[in-house]
């Protein structure tokens, strides 16, 4: 299917900005030919791309299809770097599914070293990141699975380590008689979402049991750390991010000892790889700096 760059732009544009209003503003167009482009585009495809409102949203179809948009544009700017006498290639846009406490510690120093990219990051778990990039709705992502997914290249990040932590005043009121199966099940534990599994593993590993503590919900590294400083609940934290509260005695390990390490794995299109080079090399270097190795 031959799709127009025109109407692909579009729709990144609106996408990007969030309004047409916005989008007319990257493109240097009016609002009624953002519109007519997006509406020659969904009768193209079929499909309604975009849903209305205030921001816009894209329906699954309309962001594979602002992905594939991403690709295309990524490829033209590296065919540009490589044909000097063509005219600097323009920003182009990187969607990366990447986890939450990478984002806390180790990536934004990665994506610094990088020039000439605009960064859409979409948070999700390590575990199901990869998801994304099978559905095409991203051109690489950070997860913990190793195994490479069809069609793509998989490079080992390293280990990231992480702590169950909670304040002293959390530990004292709650597990006085120890950190059993029977205190466990019964003090507030944190968890970022429905699918982070790792308070459960570090259970498992630690007790050798299988519980459902009661728990918080917080989407947030940062605020995850914050609440287990505050007493809210106990949790694992990235041992980056609360080095300065071990140190310090502001939170402490439920049970010295009993680390919890995550691999993480950057997964990429195979057919992308030379122009995401760059970015799969500075992944690697500050990786190799602030995680463990890979086992």
């Amino acid at each position: 299917m031959q799709l127009s760059t025109d109407q692909l732009a579009t729709l990144r544009a609106i996408l990007q900005s969030g309004t047409f209003e916005g989008a007319a503003r990257i493109l240097g167009i009016t609002q009624s030919a953002v519109s007519q482009r997006l509406k020659a585009l969904e009768t193209r495809i079929g499909a309604q791309l975009v849903r209305r409102g205030s921001p816009c949203t894209a329906t699954a179809a309309g962001q594979r299809l602002a992905a594939h948009g991403d690709q295309v544009a990524l490829l033209e700017a590296h065919l540009a770097r490589d044909l000097v006498a063509l005219a600097p290639p323009p920003q182009t846009r990187l969607r990366l599914a990447v986890n939450a406490d990478s984002l806390a510690t180790w990536l934004p120093e990665a994506l610094s070293a990088l020039d000439g990219h605009l960064f859409d990051l979409v948070i999700d778990d390590q575990d199901t990141a990869h998801d994304r990039l099978v559905r095409g709705e991203v051109l690489g992502a950070i997860t913990s699975r190793a195994a490479p997914l069809p069609g793509c290249d998989v490079t080992p990040l390293g280990r990231l380590r992480y702590i169950a932590v909670a304040s002293p005043a959390f530990i004292a009121r709650h597990f006085g008689a120890g950190v059993t199966a029977a205190t466990l099940s019964s003090a507030p534990m944190l968890q970022f979402d429905s699918r982070d599994q790792l308070q459960h593993r570090w259970i498992t590993r630690a007790i050798g049991a299988a519980l459902t503590p009661p728990c918080h919900r917080l989407p947030s590294a940062h605020g995850f750390a914050t609440a287990a400083r505050l007493g809210l609940g106990w949790g694992m934290a990235p041992e980056p991010l609360v080095t300065h509260d071990l140190a310090h005695a502001t939170l402490r390990p439920l049970v010295p000892g009993t680390p919890l390490d995550t691999a993480l794995f950057w997964q990429s299109s195979r057919l992308m790889g030379a122009a995401l080079a760059p970015l799969t090399r500075a992944l690697r270097r500050t990786a190799r700096a602030h995680l463990l190795p890979p086992l």
